[in-house]
């Protein structure tokens, strides 16, 4: 299928879910891919995509009468199976890399190492709980939050990329390139469209969570490797969705 003559909005949507999930998408020319700062702001409706298959996976479960913590299980793994779990592994590499290394240098290097050490699987064994249990208690209020979790933690990342340099000078962040501030707003702005749309005034109370947690990160990130690489950008999205997911059950449940 050729895409060149897809409107550009709808080719950056495309370009976003390439980008961010192993989901099967109509072949992209290599100038589209060239576009990839500019589709950021298009994040966040990937992230809702994602959420929706999640959430009727989980939902599907819940009709069949099993339980709240078997569905969010089932969940997590759709989720993981649809991003091939990059942002689990930027997230296991982002704390090998920062807590195992002294310099900066020497952390971009563990970073890049396909072993997960000590600090990594804690990372995630603590992380995916957390995710696990949150979802258990939200999923009886029905798909639309985990929809809204899944938007509003894609849309940091756009502000990440724009906020920080690279920390290295190859990479996917790299090759993606750095959206400008607008195109980071615009993607936040989506992100609290699809979001409020899903939980009403409860999207401001997430979208607030998404910005500390990324705030965090981001501070953590300069600290640590001077900038941000695709493992901090998958380290942020998780860290994001844990925060939205706690924003979301202090405000709905």
């Amino acid at each position: 299928m050729k895409t060149d003559s897809f409107p550009s909005w709808f080719t950056d949507i495309l370009l976003a879910g390439t980008l961010l999930s192993r989901v099967p998408l109509p072949h992209l020319s290599e100038a589209t891919f060239a576009r990839g700062a500019q589709a950021a702001w298009a994040y966040p409706i990937a992230g809702a995509g994602l959420g929706a298959i999640a959430g009727l996976v989980a939902s599907l479960c819940l009709a069949l009468g099993l339980p709240a913590v078997f569905a969010a299980g089932a969940l997590l793994i759709t989720l993981m199976v649809l991003t091939g779990a990059m942002h689990e592994d930027g997230l296991g590499d982002t704390a090998d890399g920062f807590w195992g290394g002294f310099e900066p240098a020497r952390r971009l290097e563990i970073m890049r190492d396909s072993h997960t050490g000590t600090y990594g699987i804690l990372a995630l064994i603590l992380i995916t709980g957390l995710r696990w249990s949150a979802y258990a208690a939200l999923l009886p209020l029905g798909v639309l939050p985990v929809i809204a979790v899944a938007a509003l933690s894609r849309a940091g990342m756009p502000c990440l990329m724009a906020a920080l340099p690279h920390a290295r000078d190859d990479g996917l962040s790299k090759s993606v390139g750095r959206p400008d501030v607008p195109t980071a707003v615009l993607g936040l702005g989506v992100a609290l469209l699809l979001a409020g749309l899903c939980v009403g005034g409860a999207a401001i109370g997430g979208l607030l969570a998404i910005l500390a947690a990324t705030a965090v990160v981001g501070a953590i990130a300069r600290s640590k490797i001077g900038g941000q690489t695709g493992d901090v950008l998958g380290a942020a999205q998780q860290i994001s969705e844990l925060f939205a997911l706690a924003a979301f059950i202090l405000l709905l449940t």
